[in-house]
C-alpha cells in the first residue's frame, strides 16, 4: 500500500492540537540509520487506510519529499470516544533486519470440517493473529489455517499449523498456544412438568384428586 505523507516542521502539544483542527495527524518515522522525522498526514485519507488489514500487516510505501520510504505502522493512538487518530508511528524497514510484526490469521474450511457437519461441535478462534520474526521481504500479509479436517477432541495449536518461508513464531509467555478451540454442543433434555396448584395438569386437564379426610369417630 502507498500513502502520502508531508514533512512536519513545528512540534508540541500545542502545535499538534493546531494540526489536527486543520485535518491533519501528526506523527514520526523512526529506525534505522536515519534520525526520527516528523510528518503529517491527511486524516480522512488515513482514516480509510487503517480500516484495511493490509496497512497493519504490511510493508507500506510511504512517499515523502518526493522519495519513496518503505515502513511498518508501529503504533496507532485513537481518541477516545471520537472517531479520530490523534498520532501515528512508522518504523523504517532495512532489508537486511529481521523484523517483529503481527499478523493476522485468516481461518477457512471450517464448515465441512467432521466437527461441524458430523460431531455436533461448536469451533472457537481463540487466536487473531500471531507475533512472528521474519526479514521484511519474507513478512506474510496473512497466515492461512485450513480447518476443513478438524475433529472433536482435536484443537489446534501454533505447532499444529505451517508458517510461511522464512516465518517465526515469537514466544510471548507460552510455547504453544491454543489457536483453535472443539467444543461438544450438549444439548438439554426437556424437564417435566409439574401439575399446577389448582388440580390440573400442565395440559389443562384435570390431574389426580385430592384424597378425602377421614371422617372424625
Amino acid at each position: 500500500m502507498k500513502f502520502t505523507a508531508f514533512e512536519r516542521a513545528l512540534q508540541g502539544t500545542g502545535a499538534s492540537r493546531r494540526l489536527r483542527i486543520t485535518g491533519r495527524t501528526p506523527g514520526i518515522v523512526y529506525g534505522g540509520t536515519a534520525p526520527v522525522t516528523m510528518i503529517e498526514l491527511d486524516h480522512n485519507a488515513l482514516f480509510h487506510a487503517i480500516k484495511k488489514e493490509a496497512f497493519h500487516a504490511s510493508i507500506l510505501e510511504m512517499e515523502l519529499a518526493g522519495n519513496v520510504h518503505k515502513v511498518l505502522l508501529r503504533n496507532l493512538q485513537m481518541h477516545p470516544f471520537k472517531q479520530q487518530i490523534l498520532h501515528i508511528d512508522f518504523q523504517r524497514v532495512e532489508a537486511t533486519t529481521r523484523m517483529t510484526i503481527k499478523v493476522p490469521l485468516h481461518y477457512s474450511g471450517e464448515e465441512n470440517s467432521p466437527a461441524i457437519k458430523t460431531e455436533n461441535c461448536l469451533v472457537n478462534h481463540v487466536v487473531t493473529d500471531l507475533t512472528v520474526s521474519c526479514f521484511p521481504a519474507d513478512i506474510p500479509e496473512f497466515i492461512a489455517v485450513d480447518l476443513s479436517g478438524i475433529k472433536k477432541g482435536s484443537p489446534v495449536h501454533v505447532k499444529d499449523i505451517t508458517l510461511p518461508k522464512g516465518v517465526k513464531f515469537l514466544v510471548k509467555g507460552k510455547v504453544n498456544p491454543l489457536l483453535v478451540s472443539v467444543t461438544t454442543i450438549v444439548e438439554e433434555a426437556p424437564a417435566e412438568e409439574a401439575p399446577a396448584a389448582d388440580g390440573k395438569d400442565a395440559k389443562g386437564g384435570k390431574g389426580k384428586p385430592a384424597a378425602k379426610p377421614a371422617a372424625k369417630k
